[in-house]
């Protein structure tokens, strides 16, 4: 069975944006492979075996258009409402607090922040299936 290990970005500054998921999310680079003309950077936590890889292609001083294709990505935490006030203290500007509701029964507590690139990531209280 196939097991999912990674996510791949693509990120206009290595610096800035290893910064935002070191402060954001408490990742820290795993790896670095440097190639002639990009560098892959592998950012993890003790959480999980899931890494997030950050691609920068050498040369590039434009923006990514991020198209209408891209969803998101999505991290769980114990207390949203706490994240979201760290977060906001850091200057990092996440979203609203939104409720989800089925069926009567909360099904997900969440918001969003972007980050340096414009990429979405949604944080989600652990519940039901987002543990």
């Amino acid at each position: 069975m196939a097991k999912m290990i990674h996510s791949m970005i693509r990120v206009l500054d290595e610096a800035r944006s290893v910064e935002f998921y070191e402060r954001a999310f408490g990742l820290s680079v795993a790896d670095r492979v440097d190639f002639e003309t990009f560098t892959l950077i592998y950012m993890s936590n003790a959480e999980t075996g899931f890494e997030l890889e950050l691609t920068v292609n050498k040369g590039r001083t434009a923006p990514y258009d991020l198209g209408n294709a891209y969803g998101h990505l999505a991290a769980s935490v114990e207390e949203v409402a706490v994240e979201r006030e760290r977060l906001s203290k850091l200057g990092l500007n996440p979203g609203e607090l939104i409720e989800l509701n089925r069926d009567g029964k909360l099904f997900g507590l969440f918001f969003f922040i972007s980050d340096p690139d414009g990429y979405k990531i949604e944080v989600l209280q652990r519940h039901g299936r987002f543990l």
